[in-house]
């Protein structure tokens, strides 16, 4: 029988088929070949007999994409979420998840919540820097403004959350999926972020497709980004890239380099600017070890 992980937890997956969610394990070979299963993969599920014994998943179908943290399959679109306050946003961990997207030809899309907490005029610049690239939406987790938008963007889509604990993944899903029923979490007063009230991956149906809702992280890793390519997943930075001097231009330190005039004459964001030479630093330092 074929079905749909939609959930693991301490070794066991909950599979979603057409008769209903079975618990069940992998077959050892998964172990042996280390072919990790992920939330979202496809695959054929052997129920037992008696009902009552975990099932066995046998096989995992090819999959269309997969993320490594977090750890998710068959991904038709993603949506970043940032808060305005309480956590502050960082343009930073944006930036590497909207390029992580990218990575996985994934046009990734931008939830920006919290929108009564925002006293410092950063909803003006997030939007400012980020709606001429990438679908924006303003969502209040609260009153649920801003919800029927975000809503209508999921219909028969595989859709991930991404985002820093604390920001309302767990919120939003409450609101578009209410039988759901996330808990939502608090944030921590020492360090004012949030405290990983979503401690693993679980899918949840919403308008005819699926929402992942996924556990908050503050860093993010570019491993598997190659330094020449990196760039490319800048989609404002393709088209000025063009007129570069040099063809393989880094736009670091190079001469007559278009991105850097771009970032000076203010047609590139400097926070998208920035996020790409922390980037580039870190896939360098990863390269030594």
């Amino acid at each position: 029988m074929r079905g749909l992980v939609v959930k693991g937890i301490g070794g066991f997956y909950f599979v979603k088929t057409d008769e209903g969610v079975y618990r069940a394990k992998g077959r050892g070979l998964f172990k042996k070949s280390n072919n990790t299963l992920m939330v979202g993969d496809e695959v054929e599920l052997i129920i037992s007999k008696d009902g009552e014994s975990d099932s066995l998943i046998e096989k995992i179908y090819p999959r269309k994409n997969c993320f490594v943290r977090p750890a998710i399959a068959n991904v038709d679109q993603i949506i970043v979420v940032t808060a305005l306050s309480e956590p502050s946003p960082s343009f930073e961990i944006i930036d590497k998840m909207l390029v992580n997207a990218e990575m996985n030809l994934i046009k990734p899309m931008l939830c920006i919540t919290k929108p009564d907490l925002d006293q410092k005029g950063l909803l003006d610049q997030i939007l400012s820097i980020y709606k001429p690239i990438y679908k924006c939406f303003v969502v209040n987790g609260r009153t649920g403004e801003g919800v029927d938008d975000l809503k209508a963007s999921l219909k028969n889509k595989k859709t991930a959350l991404m985002g820093p604990s604390g920001v309302g993944k767990s919120s939003i899903t409450n609101l578009i999926s209410p039988c759901a029923l996330m808990e939502t979490g608090d944030i921590s007063d020492k360090t004012r972020r949030g405290k990983h009230t979503t401690r693993h991956i679980e899918i949840f149906s919403c308008q005819g497709g699926y929402i992942y809702d996924t556990p908050g992280f503050t860093s993010l890793y570019t491993e598997d980004v190659e330094e020449a390519r990196l760039s490319s997943f800048f989609p404002e930075f393709v088209d000025k890239s063009r007129g570069c001097r040099f063809d393989n231009c880094r736009h670091i330190n190079e001469p007559e380099c278009e991105i850097k005039s771009a970032v000076e004459s203010a047609e590139v964001a400097k926070t998208r600017y920035d996020s790409y030479l922390s980037m580039i630093d870190e896939i360098k330092r990863n390269k030594r070890f």
